[in-house]
């Protein structure tokens, strides 16, 4: 059993630090919202830093669960952050969706002071959070993705190691491109079922089994149908890390023309209030267009 710290508990990173310490893990928690920590410790037990820097003091392994490159950032870096009290031959792993450049200075930064870091990005949304079924693709030095490994797998049914630091971010764009065009094709075959007067739930049990199936349409069919868009993951998340893939895409001199015209879906799904829907909620653009009930 280790000395943890995991630094954010939003829909994400709540379960998962509960997840390390029903482990058995000892866990200082941090979270900008101090009340959220707080809850937290009432729940799981464990202790509340006053400051990621805090938090980190003597851990073994910090992990990171936050917005965005801004917000972690913040909680890495500077006086108060955790790279400033974490020991030498410490491990820094990160499962926020950030850019790979961040990663990159991060990882580089944590180097220079003697800590691994692991960019460990996840797959799962809130559901596979609480249910400790994660799917986790990282980048980092092997001697330190080993060395974490154990740990994470708290919270996860696979891990993967795929290179050096920033190899986790680009899986993660991969697989957030990869939901994207699934996201839309489900919305658009569903609705035509809705507009050809077929059940579209028990068009979407069928396909489901055959060539035409996928996650999101086993799993996502019949809560577009009802109108139900509470799974955890928001439009507005979805639509950083698209951009975070389309400027990574830019950089390479790749074309993603799909998952391009998504992400300006997106945009209108937000025009239309639902920012914080989950990313199912692509259906709504056709209720819209068809003026049904959204």
């Amino acid at each position: 059993m280790a000395k943890l710290a995991f630094l954010g508990l939003g829909v994400m990173g709540y379960p998962m630090a509960g997840h390390l310490c029903a482990a058995g893990h000892e866990v200082t928690v941090y979270n900008r919202t101090r009340s959220r920590a707080e809850a937290w410790v009432a729940d799981h037990g464990g202790s509340v830093g006053a400051t990621p820097r805090d938090a980190a003091e003597g851990a073994a392994f910090v992990m990171a669960c936050v917005g965005n490159d801004d917000d972690l950032c913040a909680v890495a870096t500077g006086p108060d952050g955790a790279l400033a009290s974490m020991a030498r031959g410490a491990v820094f792993v990160d499962h926020t969706t950030i850019s790979a450049l961040i990663t990159g200075e991060l990882g580089a930064e944590a180097a220079r002071a003697g800590i691994g870091w692991v960019d460990a990005p996840v797959s799962g949304g809130q559901a596979g959070a609480e249910s400790g079924q994660l799917a986790i693709m990282c980048g980092g030095e092997q001697a330190h993705f080993d060395a974490a490994r154990s740990v994470i797998g708290a919270y996860a049914k696979v891990i993967m190691h795929f290179g050096p630091v920033g190899a986790g971010q680009m899986v993660k764009m991969i697989n957030q491109v990869c939901i994207a065009g699934a996201i839309q094709s489900v919305s658009e075959g569903l609705f035509f079922a809705i507009k050809a007067g077929l059940d579209p739930k028990k068009v979407a049990d069928l396909i489901s089994q055959g060539a035409g199936g996928s996650w999101q349409l086993a799993n996502r069919a019949g809560t577009m149908v009802d109108n139900k868009f509470n799974h955890g993951f928001a439009v507005d998340w979805m639509r950083k890390d698209l951009g975070i893939a389309l400027a990574q895409a830019k950089s390479m001199g790749l074309s993603l023309p799909v998952t391009a015209l998504v992400d300006q879906f997106y945009a209108e799904v937000q025009q239309l209030g639902g920012g914080r829907w989950d990313t199912s909620s692509l259906i709504q653009r056709f209720r819209q267009m068809h003026g049904m009930k959204l």
